[in-house]
């Protein structure tokens, strides 16, 4: 997802969630903070059991109506400020002051209280004002945010210290203690010094036979932002179960194995191979090579799974 730096418009997932807020049980975060700039701050320590429990109850989320994996590391990893905010009051802007916004919407002025900071370049005040456009009803009235709880991604104006430009339309979304523990998890794995590099295309592709029928091993080198040297492998043998891996470092590591689901790696490859070799990337003029490269190549796509997006 492109992530498009525009004043909030919600999108339709949000919309729903604002509108059917209580249906959806959100509960607002008490307690406003300001304390000392952290880019990071951490959750309170949690049980063995506590975090299986609330790692269980955000699957459940996911898969019914939450943002996905994906969408939260596009949103963190683009946000100056990811902070947990109370709306305070909300201020319809007439149509004159508010250019742009799409029919049967309207276009408010936040008032917020900050409720936490999980990530922020810098202290951050008691209070955030943004703007955002809304759906209205058939009345032509706006839903009540006002005492409602959300988590937001933005960035911050250094001119102005109480000014939050959202990130973008989906930068905003109802908060409780299973999204907020969610995000906290990808900030703590953004903020790794050995988070694995973005992965920018494939480099160079090779498959080399063995001696049985049935018997290879392809090896896919991977460019990546950084420029560090990144390759995964298939390896087929007869009777046996095909397998893969990456191998982060110079050396191709045959008992490499595929990265965790909602892991950074695993985003990267997910979400930003290509979905297919290149045809420049062959090292091989054989065609039944660049065949059985290309076959291997779906079965890694395949494994990995889709980068599925909410937002």
């Amino acid at each position: 997802m492109a992530i498009r730096r525009i004043l909030m418009t919600i999108s339709a997932s949000v919309r729903a969630g604002l509108a059917g807020l209580a249906l959806l049980g959100m509960a607002a975060t008490a307690g406003a903070h300001n304390g000392e700039a952290s880019r990071i701050l951490p959750a309170a320590e949690q049980s063995a059991a506590g975090q299986s429990a609330a790692e269980a109850s955000a699957d459940a989320l996911s898969a019914d109506f939450g943002p996905t994996y994906a969408d939260l590391v596009d949103l963190a990893s683009q946000a100056d400020l990811v902070g947990m905010v109370l709306v305070q009051d909300q201020i319809p802007l007439p149509a004159e002051r508010a250019p742009g916004v799409a029919p049967g919407h309207m276009r408010l002025y936040i008032k917020s209280l900050t409720q936490s900071v999980l990530a922020a370049p810098r202290a951050i005040g008691q209070e955030l004002v943004f703007l955002v456009d809304v759906p209205v009803d058939e009345r032509g009235r706006p839903p009540r945010l006002k005492k409602q709880t959300f988590l937001v991604f933005g960035d911050l104006d250094p001119a102005r210290p109480r000014d939050l430009q959202l990130l973008s339309s989906d930068a905003m979304m109802p908060a409780d203690p299973v999204i907020e523990q969610r995000v906290r998890q990808v900030l703590i794995q953004l903020s790794a010094p050995d988070k694995p590099s973005a992965v920018t295309g494939i480099a160079d592709v090779i498959s080399i036979p063995g001696n049985l029928a049935g018997e290879s091993e392809t090896q896919i080198f991977v460019e990546t932002e950084a420029g560090v040297p990144v390759s995964m492998n298939v390896i087929r043998r007869p009777g046996m179960v095909a397998r893969w891996g990456i191998s982060f470092g110079d050396i191709v590591n045959p008992s490499a194995r595929p990265p965790a689901r909602e892991t950074l790696a695993w985003y990267q490859f997910a979400c930003n191979l290509p979905r297919e070799l290149p045809p420049g990337a062959f090292l091989q003029r054989d065609r039944a090579a660049q065949a059985q490269a290309r076959t291997d190549y779906s079965f890694i796509l395949n494994d990995l799974g889709d980068c599925d997006r909410r937002l």
